[in-house]
Order: structure tokens, then C-alpha cells, then sequence
């Protein structure tokens, strides 16, 4: 009768093992989920060495997305996996921590990058490299869909290429590269500015976002904090901030965020797309930046005389910028680094970036930092005084090394990074 039953299942569903379109592991509001879109028409169960969980649908299928199944997954689980694919498990305390962003293929209007072009568009080859050196844990710093209109039919270098908010194309410019990284490790999954709920956000809310899905795309997801061991992180939704325009009713929700945050244990890392203090190439080569919605969010609360950033703050990480920076600040306000390199079309930033002209009037300068060009990720490692940050182009060929020193006392941590080859 067993024999029997087990032939009846392998009859009626004999696609579970093998529809996994993509499956991942990722954080969210209340610790980690397994994630598995399919295109079978009902959720398998995921099957742990601590019993087995059924997967619950988070989104049913459309015609722009097939069924998307989410189960929770305990961060004591030491193996995990849905048929006979074998899903990374969260580490209690992990030691190193991959850090990319920006990562998808321009499409739009005149902006053509050439997707089919590994030297032009470099993410697969990144993901592929990355996984090999074995993170614990991958944090995306945001913009995963670039291809937002058709590829013209004369252009090589996009040629078949899908675009528009919909699975097909998520899969083009994210799942289907990143494959090989989301099977290394979970997943930290920031909201990038191409995820508003004017371009991909409704896809972003559907596939990435921490909180239950209902089928609307929410314009800002709050903020959430995941525990580490002995390190926390905060992933704050910046998406809507455009650089040069002020919302303040956006910058007073990010101030009672960063207030809230204050309560959460030291040390606190705070991931975030859109940086508050980072800077491009502006007139004459002088580095210009700033966010005018998220620095009136540090003044609202500086005038009720809190920090500009939580104390409890250490480094911030964040993309947009598609390039590397390391920035230390005046004023008490934690380190920077933006690794926004991952594989869009890179940005023109100045090597030095001491004297940034910063929009707003929240008094911080750069008390000294630097960018790197070139596409790649980061990869940081856990030390007796901090983190070594080791910086690596597509091909995982080191590029040179940074040292995130962790504070001490009242005094801010401070990143170097001596003899890094531009």
C-alpha cells in the first residue's frame, strides 16, 4: 500500500521536484523564509531536519507571475530543502557577510546596456564568483530590475531580451544570474529606487518584500531589524527619497524610524538603497551629493537634540552610487559604504571624495574617503577589532582590501583602506 501511495503522489504531482522556477532563503520582518516560485499549481512542503513545514501561498499566479510559495524557517535549522533541492540555512553568528547592489541591465529609451555582453553587463559572472567564496549571508543593497522598456530589434547587444515588471524578466535580470548565489546563502533584500511602486514594485512587494503580501504594492515598507548574534541590522525602505526633492512628510516617517531604531541592541548596521551623505562627479570634478529627504530626517531629530544617526549605529551600507566608497564622517556620524557596482552601467565618481559639497543643512563633511571604479562586490570578514572588507572585480580577482575598525568609547568606527588600486 505504500508503494502504492507514494506512486499515486509521483502521478498526480509529478512536477514538484522539478518546477522550482527559483528558490531562495530571505530576511524578513520576523527572522527568515524560504521563498519558491513555481509553476506547479500547488505549494510543496519544505522539509527541515527540525519537521516538515507546508508551504503556504504568499501570491497565487497572474499572468504576469507564476504561484509564489513562502514557509518560515527557523534560524536553528541546519538543513533545509524543498523536493530534492537543498536550500541554504541562516548562521547563528555568520563571520562573512557579502555585500553587492544595482545589479541588473539597463533597458530604457536610449539607454541600452548590452546585456548579452559579459564584459558590459557583468552580473552572472559576479554571482557565479561570489558564491564560490562561500558567504554566510548576502546583502543586496537594491535596484534589481533595470529593463524597463523594449530592446530595439536592430541592437545585438539586448536581442531578445524581456522587459517590464512581470517574472519573465525578474528572472532575466535577477533570479536566473543570481541562481548560483541565492543557492550560497540567505538573503538580505533592501529596496532599491527602481522597486517603487512606479516601476518594479509591484513585483519587488510580490517576490522580495519582508511583510505579508495583498496584493498591492505599498509605497514604504517599515523598517526591519534582524538579529545576527551580536550584530543587528536595520533595513530601512528609502525608495521613494529622490536626491534633489524634499518630502517631508517621507523625511518625518524615517525620523520616528531612526528613532525606533535607537532601541535596538549595538551594534546596529543600517542597510539602506539611496545613501544620506555620498557623492558623484559634480562641476569641475568636485564630489556633490546628498539626500535632502533622508538628511531632513537626521535634522528633525538632531533639533529634539538626538544624534543625526542612532548611536547604536556603527556603519551604514548602502548602492545607488554605482560605484565603491568608503566614507568617514565629522560631526559623530558612523561610516559609509556604497557598493552599488554590481553590474549596471557604472558611474563617473571622483577618487577622493574629501570636500563633497552635501545638499541640506545637517553640517556634515567628509572627513576623508574614496571610490573605486569598476564593476564587482565586497566581501566582509569578521575581526578581533572589526571587519576586513576585501573588494573583488566580476572574476573574484582581489582589487585590494578596506578595514572597518569598530568603535570604541564615544568615539565613531572608521574605515580604511590603504593602498586600494582604483
Amino acid at each position: 500500500m505504500k508503494r502504492l501511495a507514494l506512486a499515486f503522489v509521483l502521478c498526480v504531482f509529478p512536477a514538484l521536484a522539478q518546477a522550482a522556477d527559483s528558490a531562495w532563503v530571505q530576511a524578513v520582518e520576523h527572522g527568515y523564509e524560504a521563498r519558491l516560485v513555481t509553476g506547479a499549481a500547488i505549494c510543496p512542503v519544505l522539509r527541515t531536519d527540525r519537521g516538515d513545514v507546508p508551504m503556504a501561498v504568499r501570491a497565487a499566479a497572474t499572468d504576469k507571475f507564476p504561484l509564489l510559495c513562502a514557509a518560515p524557517l527557523s534560524a536553528h535549522v541546519h538543513a533545509a530543502q524543498i523536493a530534492d533541492l537543498a536550500l541554504p540555512v541562516p548562521v547563528a553568528n555568520p563571520s562573512r557577510i557579502l555585500v553587492l547592489g544595482d545589479t541588473g541591465c539597463r533597458i530604457k529609451g536610449a539607454a541600452l546596456q548590452a546585456c548579452n555582453d559579459p564584459a558590459q553587463w557583468p552580473f552572472p559572472q559576479v554571482a557565479a564568483a561570489a558564491a564560490k567564496l562561500k558567504p554566510d549571508l548576502v546583502i543586496h543593497v537594491g535596484d534589481y530590475l533595470y529593463r524597463e522598456s523594449a530592446c530595439p530589434q536592430d541592437n545585438a547587444g539586448c536581442a531578445g531580451s524581456p522587459w517590464g515588471d512581470n517574472w519573465i524578466t525578474w528572472k532575466a535580470d535577477f533570479y536566473d544570474p543570481a541562481a548560483p548565489l541565492l543557492a550560497a546563502a540567505p538573503i538580505v533584500l533592501a529596496r532599491g529606487n527602481h522597486e517603487d511602486c512606479t516601476r518594479a514594485g509591484p513585483g519587488w512587494v510580490r517576490l522580495q518584500g519582508p511583510s505579508p503580501f495583498d496584493g498591492s504594492c505599498i509605497a514604504h515598507q517599515p523598517l526591519f531589524t534582524l538579529d545576527l548574534g551580536g550584530l543587528t541590522l536595520a533595513v530601512l525602505d528609502d525608495a521613494v527619497s529622490n536626491e534633489p526633492d524634499l518630502d517631508r512628510d517621507t523625511a518625518r516617517v524615517y525620523a520616528d524610524e531612526l528613532v525606533g531604531l535607537a532601541k535596538a541592541p549595538a551594534p546596529v548596521w543600517l542597510v539602506h538603497h539611496r545613501p544620506t551623505w555620498a557623492a558623484i562627479s559634480g562641476p569641475l570634478g568636485i564630489p556633490i551629493g546628498g539626500n535632502l529627504t533622508l538628511v531632513e530626517a537626521s535634522r528633525i531629530n538632531a533639533q529634539k537634540g538626538l544624534p543625526l544617526i542612532p548611536a547604536n549605529v556603527e556603519l551604514m551600507l548602502s548602492g545607488h552610487i554605482h560605484t565603491f566608497e568608503s566614507i568617514n564622517y565629522t560631526g559623530g556620524v558612523p561610516p559609509q559604504i556604497v557598493g552599488g557596482n554590481g553590474g549596471d552601467n557604472l558611474d563617473v565618481t571622483p577618487r577622493n571624495l574629501r570636500g563633497a559639497v552635501f545638499l541640506g543643512h545637517s553640517g556634515v563633511t567628509v572627513a576623508d574617503g574614496l571610490s573605486v571604479g569598476g564593476f564587482g562586490f565586497l566581501l566582509m570578514t569578521r575581526v578581533a577589532d572589526g571587519w576586513t572588507i576585501d573588494l573583488y572585480d566580476p572574476a573574484a580577482q582581489p582589487k585590494g582590501q578596506c578595514h572597518f575598525t569598530a568603535p570604541k568609547g564615544k568615539a565613531v568606527g572608521r574605515l580604511d583602506c590603504p593602498g586600494l588600486k582604483g
